[in-house]
Order: C-alpha cells, then sequence, then structure tokens
C-alpha cells in the first residue's frame, strides 16, 4: 500500500505526522481540556429549536458574515464592542490559520515562548511561515522585559501569547502584554482559550486603540462546546476586515451558527460549571502535592504536574486503570484536565495505585 510519502506531497510536510491526541473510549477521559459536565438539557432544547427553524433553508448557502451571530458575541463580551469587532470560525484553530494566513507567510516570522500550545508551530507550517519558539523563564513564567527584548531581537511578523497558557496553566500579566505589543508593528495574538476560568487575566479593554491586537476565543472549553467548533476573535474592524480576505466562502456552517446562538442566549446556564471546575482542578493540585508529585499553579482547567520519574510509564499505567490523561511531551510531567468531582475521585485514586 502506498504512504502519501510516496506521492507528489509538498516537501516541507513529506515527514511530518497529523496532529491530534489520542482517541480513546476509556471510563475517565481528561485529556483534551473538554468540559466533561455536558450540555444542561434545556440549553439543548433551545439549540434543537433554533436548528428546526433553519431545516427548511438548508438548501441556501448560511449567512456567510454571520451578522446574528458576531452581534451576539459582542454582547457576550461586553463593553464596547459591535459585530464588526467580531469573527468567528470552525474552532479557535480556524482562526489563527485565518490570521496566519492573513499576517504571515514566507516573508515574516512567527514568535512564540514555550512550552505553549503545539499547534502554534503546525499552524505556522501548514502556512509556510518562519516560526521561533524561545524559552520561557522560570516556572514557565514571562517577564514584560524577557519578551521586549525578544521581540526586539528577532523581528517578528506575529506573536503568539496563551493566556493562561497551555499547557502549563500560567498566567501572563497584562504589563507583559502592554510591552509585547509596544515593542513591534506586527500582530500580537492573545490567545485566551480558557479565559472563562480566569476572566481577571483578560486584556479586552486593550483593544481600544490597538488596531494590531488580536483576542483568540473558544467556545470548546468552559461553553462544553468542544463538538460544535465555534472558535473566535475580538479585533479592530479593519483587522477584521483582514481576515475576511482569505476566510473561504461560507465557512461557517448553518447549523454552527445556529447551535452558537443558542448556547450564548444561555451563556450564564453554559458557564455555570466553570466555578466547580476550578474547585476540582485546586483539590487536584493540592492532592497532588500531598502525594509528593509537583503541579504547577494553574489558572485554566487543567493542571501540569510534574514529578513523574517516568512519564510516559506513568501515562500508561493510569490508561490501564481507564484513566486517559495527556503526555504533552514536557519531561516528567503529565497534563490533567479538570472534571467533575467524580471523575476526581477516579483520577486521584488511580494515580494511588500506581504510586507503589
Amino acid at each position: 500500500m502506498a504512504s502519501f510519502r510516496d506521492l507528489p506531497i509538498r516537501p516541507d510536510l513529506r515527514d511530518q505526522q497529523p496532529y491530534g491526541a489520542p482517541q480513546l473510549s476509556v471510563p475517565v477521559q481528561l485529556n483534551v481540556n473538554e468540559n466533561t459536565f455536558g450540555i444542561p438539557s434545556e440549553v439543548g432544547e433551545r439549540i434543537l429549536s433554533r436548528i428546526f427553524e433553519i431545516i427548511p433553508k438548508l438548501n441556501r448557502y448560511p449567512d456567510r458574515e454571520f451578522m446574528e451571530l458576531r452581534s451576539s458575541l459582542a454582547r457576550f463580551l461586553g463593553g464596547s464592542l459591535t459585530a464588526s469587532n467580531l469573527w468567528a470560525a470552525n474552532g479557535s484553530n480556524e482562526i489563527l490559520m485565518q490570521l496566519f494566513q492573513a499576517f504571515g507567510g514566507p516573508h515574516t516570522k512567527a514568535l512564540s515562548f514555550g512550552p505553549t500550545y503545539s499547534m502554534y508551530p503546525n499552524i505556522a507550517r501548514i502556512s509556510l511561515t518562519p516560526y521561533v519558539e524561545l524559552p520561557r523563564e522560570v516556572g514557565f513564567g514571562l517577564t514584560a522585559e524577557y519578551v521586549r527584548s525578544a521581540i526586539e531581537r528577532e523581528r517578528p511578523g506575529i506573536v503568539l501569547l496563551c493566556n493562561p497558557n497551555n499547557p502549563t496553566g500560567t498566567p501572563i500579566g497584562r504589563e507583559v502584554i502592554e510591552a509585547a505589543y509596544a515593542a513591534f508593528d506586527g500582530i500580537l495574538i492573545v490567545d485566551e482559550a480558557y479565559a472563562e476560568f480566569a476572566p481577571e487575566l483578560s486584556v479586552l479593554e486593550l483593544l481600544r486603540g490597538r488596531e494590531r491586537l488580536v483576542i483568540s476565543r473558544t467556545m470548546s472549553k468552559a461553553f462544553a462546546f468542544a463538538g460544535v467548533r465555534l472558535g473566535y476573535m475580538a479585533a479592530s474592524p479593519a483587522l477584521v476586515d483582514a481576515v475576511r480576505i482569505v476566510r473561504l466562502p461560507y465557512h461557517l456552517s448553518a447549523l454552527t451558527q445556529a447551535a452558537a446562538l443558542a448556547a450564548l442566549d444561555f451563556a450564564e446556564t453554559m458557564l455555570a460549571n466553570v466555578e466547580l471546575i476550578k474547585l476540582q482542578r485546586d483539590r487536584i493540585i493540592r492532592e497532588l502535592a500531598d502525594m509528593g508529585l509537583s503541579p504547577y499553579e494553574s489558572k485554566a482547567n487543567f493542571i501540569l504536574c510534574g514529578g513523574f520519574s517516568d512519564a510516559a510509564e506513568a501515562f500508561q499505567k493510569l490508561l490501564d486503570h481507564g484513566v486517559l490523561i495527556r503526555n504533552v511531551g514536557i519531561p516528567n510531567t503529565l497534563r490533567i484536565t479538570a472534571g467533575t468531582a467524580e471523575e476526581t475521585d477516579q483520577l486521584l485514586a488511580a494515580i494511588k495505585g500506581t504510586q507503589g
């Protein structure tokens, strides 16, 4: 059987592997930072109602500019944002891809600070954008001076800051983001995929007067909407227009728009479990530390935990106990999504059972 490597594929893709975390059916799945509480029944009913309304119109293309959804997203974010400040796509990964298509490419460079979200280099590679990832400082933190000097030295066209950072959960101070924006004349992307778990970290109010700042968000995490694939960004109207140049026509289906509108109608209900998830996150941190492991501070819905003598072996032992977490490749660490209290019970029992 022929391999894709036997086809006339782009040379820079020949030795690559498709991106993706393991998809395994096990009792406790805590590996991809989903909201494991699921969709409340009243929201499910509203989604069905919205979809039922549009079924007779599915023979037509969806609203290409999805203004109703953009207006709803603007209301959800609040402040002085309007529909012209918002854009959405099939997950925040597509948002990032569109930004790289509009502002990246071989003529420029993208910069981030690792370890960070593993899709950044993948998106850069696919868009033929050179990518540089500099190491984070002690404890995976970042200071304004470190970021400023790195940007001035590397002279990128795109800078990506994940706040709180994935996979470490580390917060970034506002002064770091302000310093980054002032240090260059390119596009600064602040990835706030986990913003609902740490709203105090959001820099939405910095958008005013900053035409090159983008704030990327998703409904996959706190909203428990991973299966819908709805990511969005807030930015200046000019930057939104630039992204509209590279989007594929009718890229956001009528079904996706209907489901997202229904979820936003019930935003408070959809986010009701955020505090419960944070309680479980903090409980996991405490109990892992009591076991002699080394969990890092987290402002997201997951924990990066160090102290494993062999992360791959620990991952497999937990999987054998029916618990799936994530080996993100950082030596001696594993990343664990915070879920329900029952899932935490099973997770901690499994870790204790593999510690001997």
